[in-house]
């Protein structure tokens, strides 16, 4: 069964057409693009006009790509941008014109943060073996992070946390390179909301920590040392927790620039991966100390995957 999904979320917008065979995954074509939605959302509350015409534009390309590749059916979701824009209608109409000439009917769809978290789990943990589990999956995303704590058979416990690498970073890192005291105040909000999450999600029972999106893969992909950006080197490796923060403190006392020239780094996360790092370092640092993992598993896998499986 061919189907197309699309993950439109607060920094980025991706596609995956995929061949659905006996529950596998198979790609056929996957791609990210930057379109930074929910740029500025967090303060004022409403989509900015050039970041809908941004997002436009990427939808409208994707929607040749579903022309081309002979999609018959198609499931767009909407994160935690979405969730928050009071003006949201505007996106949605928009979405509706440019996948409704393509599959009639099509419209972007916003699903809840527990929705989310499960989409990214069953996406993330089909390759790992049951001996692994239990899991914790963490979607680090550019306004919200999924925690989410399962098995092969399911999720047991999740958790939305109302931070990402761009809501954090447009409320704390307003320096070049951040400041001391805007990292403290960052890993401040951090704390706060994981703690809310791990009273919802026992991460104690976990045994393997699984990260997924550009965050995560970014980070693996400098503790790798990788010239460019290798998505099948990066997914399903591990880093260890000594490696992990060296990569982060870097990155956060780089600035953008220094940032830019770094091959994996693509050009749309070298503002906000700072504050990624920073969720990283702070899931390592209570996971290791509450579950006893010491390093992170790194998977290409995740809510696009979890999408596909459930439109088949």
């Amino acid at each position: 069964m061919r189907v197309a999904a699309i993950d439109c979320g607060t920094n980025s917008i991706r596609l995956l057409i995929a061949d659905v065979v006996e529950g596998r995954v198979h790609d056929v074509h996957r791609e990210m693009r930057i379109v930074r939605l929910g740029e500025g959302v967090d303060a004022t509350g409403a989509f900015a006009e050039p970041a809908l015409m941004r997002t436009r534009a990427a939808l409208a390309d994707y929607a040749e790509l579903l022309r081309e590749h002979a999609v018959p059916t198609v499931r767009m979701v909407a994160t935690s941008a979405t969730r928050d824009a009071a003006n949201r209608d505007e996106f949605f109409a928009m979405t509706a014109e440019v996948l409704g000439s393509v599959v009639p009917g099509a419209v972007a769809e916003v699903i809840t943060g527990t929705e989310e978290a499960e989409l990214s789990f069953r996406g993330a943990v089909g390759e790992l073996g049951s001996a692994a589990a239990p899991f914790v999956v963490v979607d680090l995303g550019g306004g919200s992070t999924e925690v989410v704590l399962g098995t092969a058979d399911g999720v047991d416990a999740s958790y939305s946390a109302n931070i990402g690498c761009v809501r954090l970073t447009e409320r704390c890192l307003k320096s070049d390179p951040p400041t001391a005291l805007e990292i403290e105040a960052a890993r401040t909000v951090v704390r706060d909301a994981l703690d809310a999450a791990f009273d919802v999600v026992p991460v104690e029972q976990a045994r393997t920590w699984v990260g997924v999106a550009g965050t995560m893969t970014t980070l693996s992909a400098l503790a790798m040392n990788l010239a460019a950006y290798d998505s099948d080197a990066i997914h399903l490796s591990r880093v260890g927790f000594d490696d992990l923060s060296k990569v982060c403190e870097a990155l956060l006392g780089m600035t953008r620039r220094q940032r830019a020239a770094l091959g994996p780094m693509h050009e749309g996360r070298v503002d906000v991966i700072g504050g990624g790092a920073i969720v990283v370092e702070e899931l390592a640092r209570a996971l290791g100390g509450r579950a006893g993992i010491s390093e992170l598993v790194v998977s290409e896998h995740d809510i696009l995957d979890g999408i596909a499986l459930s439109i088949a």
